[in-house]
């Protein structure tokens, strides 16, 4: 079939050609030949050419931008943590006579209002009237981190009657300030927040530079006598972070 319309010079090709070149503004009409060639595979080379085939799929899937979460049923996880985290944070403060405490949550990665709305939810009064107890550390000063892959996000939060002996702003750049690139965000009495940006360049990694932080917000505390002294013991270990709290 090929060859006899190339004998008939791939009519109408010609005029249809001719007609392109009176268009106004075309200088050169090209054409070109293309030849197909069917190519045949063995079994093996065709099971592993598949196999790349999915592979590529696979990867292409991963990497691939997940969807971002309805944003209603994120605030419900964030402030199910905060107010579970605060039932958790007033026993053990109140156990180990603490009057502040330093700790971090998971769900909102690493995001400045999320990290607020979580920290509001631990200060909640508890409601007796509630089958799931949730809240009721708002008496207790605190310090929360949450890593997320851009940043990490820490909220420092003072209650009133504990201000005269903390600065809430002081006490938390005091913090950020050991990582280069921080931010101070927010610069509030009681509640100030702030963020060091991720740079792989520099080594600032947010899950590994949050621990040592929580540790320097509980050193800040022992030197103005707001925090047992450390005594060495596995017990001070308990209110550092979060996996000394069972989900």
């Amino acid at each position: 079939a090929f060859g006899e319309w190339e004998k008939a010079d791939f009519a109408p090709e010609k005029d249809f050609l001719a007609k392109l070149g009176g268009i106004k503004g075309v200088s050169a009409v090209e054409t070109q030949t293309y030849t197909l060639e069917e190519v045949k595979l063995n079994k093996k080379d065709a099971k592993k050419a598949m196999e790349n085939k999915e592979a590529e799929a696979e990867k292409a899937k991963a990497d691939a931008p997940k969807p971002a979460e309805d944003p209603a049923k994120k605030l419900k996880k964030v402030i199910k943590e905060g107010g579970k985290r605060g039932v958790e944070i007033e026993g053990a403060a109140d156990m180990g006579g603490l009057q502040f405490f330093c700790t971090s949550v998971d769900e909102p990665e690493g995001d400045v209002d999320l990290l607020k709305q979580c920290a509001e939810a631990m200060n909640a009064k508890s409601d007796p009237t509630e089958e799931e107890r949730k809240g009721g550390s708002g008496h207790i000063g605190k310090m929360v981190f949450s890593a997320g892959t851009a940043q990490l996000a820490v909220l420092a939060y003072v209650p009133d009657e504990k201000q005269a002996e903390l600065s809430c702003p002081e006490w938390l750049e005091a913090v950020l300030k050991t990582q280069p690139g921080y931010k101070m965000v927010t610069q509030d009495k009681s509640y100030s927040i702030g963020i060091i940006p991720a740079d792989g360049d520099k080594g600032i990694f947010p899950l590994k530079i949050r621990e040592p932080l929580i540790l320097e917000a509980n050193n800040f505390l022992r030197k103005r006598g707001l925090f047992p002294e450390d005594n060495g013991s596995d017990d001070d270990e308990c209110v550092f972070g979060d996996d000394d709290f069972p989900s």
